[in-house]
């Protein structure tokens, strides 16, 4: 790990909001799996934006904002993230959206084959479309029309936003992890 957690007696008053904040929005939505340690340290990418407070609370205020933009069903966009979080190999992601994956009714063999970089073949069409697009997307180039087409008669405008601003953006939360080395729960410095 590269960049230390902070815990609640070292924060900054600089940083103090946006602890504040981050605690908050993460125990509201992440409760799933962890995300604070006992001392009150955050853990995951929000550790990483805490060091740097003008920068984290633009990305926190850009990732409570994906959170409350859902056009698309939980098990679609379980779907996209692994996609993401698996093409980059960030552990925090994978093991956290795996855990949220299984709650939207994403399987132990459909989650097996995402994260292998395969495209399970007993994904529901639009889960199917949300892979094929997400995989797309992370191959670099313009999404292929048959696909943003198909994706727009599925999903709708908002839907296809969506799909497509969650592959940006947790493509953003990826590398933060790989950047910092930020481990998975277990795996973390004292």
């Amino acid at each position: 790990m590269r960049l230390s957690y902070i815990p609640p007696t070292e924060i900054t008053p600089e940083q103090r909001s946006l602890y504040d904040d981050m605690k908050a929005g993460i125990a509201a939505k992440y409760s799933a799996f962890k995300t604070i340690r006992e001392d009150g340290a955050i853990l995951g990418p929000w550790s990483a934006w805490l060091h740097e407070p003008e920068l984290g609370a633009a990305i926190w205020s850009v990732t409570k904002a994906m959170t409350r933009f859902r056009h698309l069903p939980e098990p679609v966009r379980q779907i996209v993230i692994l996609v993401v979080g698996s093409r980059f190999k960030a552990a925090y992601e994978i093991y956290a959206h795996s855990v949220v994956a299984k709650s939207a009714g994403i399987t132990d063999e459909q989650l097996a084959t995402i994260l292998a970089g395969q495209r399970p073949p007993d994904l529901t069409e639009a889960g199917g479309l949300a892979y094929d697009a997400a995989f797309a997307l992370l191959g670099g180039g313009v999404l292929a029309s048959p696909i943003y087409e198909k994706a727009l008669a599925l999903f709708g405008r908002h839907g296809v936003n969506e799909l497509i601003y969650l592959v940006g953006h947790y493509c953003f939360v990826s590398i933060t992890l790989n950047g910092f080395d930020i481990p998975v729960p277990g795996d973390e410095p004292a």
